[in-house]
């Protein structure tokens, strides 16, 4: 929860992703050809990483947006959700692991992006707060 953005900030923030390396340091590249729009994807690469073609799945402008990354044998999809409340604006990331090799894939990857999600976050905050 934090009152220090809205909805539509948090939105230009993920929708630039050709900047995503400018405000989180573990980026290598993201880039986005066309439109952040369900059906495109854009290309990533974390730091130290392969590069990954990562397609958007869903995009409800200033509200959400699913991600899908694949990976052998198993799919990651990252579910990102803004919802105004009474008390400030509610920031959700949702990440799901499916398939066979899943097990596998939630410890190389998906552990080490759920535990660095708060301070992640409040690197987006900082940064959608001045946009």
């Amino acid at each position: 929860m934090t009152k220090e953005v809205s909805k539509e900030q948090m939105w230009k923030l993920f929708s630039d992703v050709n900047n995503w390396h400018t405000w989180d340091t573990g980026i290598e590249l993201a880039k986005l050809e066309g439109k952040f729009e369900k059906g495109n994807h854009f290309m990533f690469q974390p730091k130290g990483g392969p590069k990954l073609k990562i397609g958007i799945i869903e995009a409800i402008e200033n509200q959400n947006f699913t991600d899908l990354t694949k990976f052998p044998l198993a799919k990651m999809y990252g579910q990102h959700t803004f919802e105004d409340t009474p008390n400030g604006l509610k920031i959700t990331t949702t990440i799901k692991m499916e398939g066979i090799l899943g097990f596998l894939w939630i410890k190389l990857v998906a552990q080490k992006i759920v535990d660095t999600l708060p301070t992640d976050m409040e690197v987006q905050i900082k940064t959608a707060s001045k946009l």
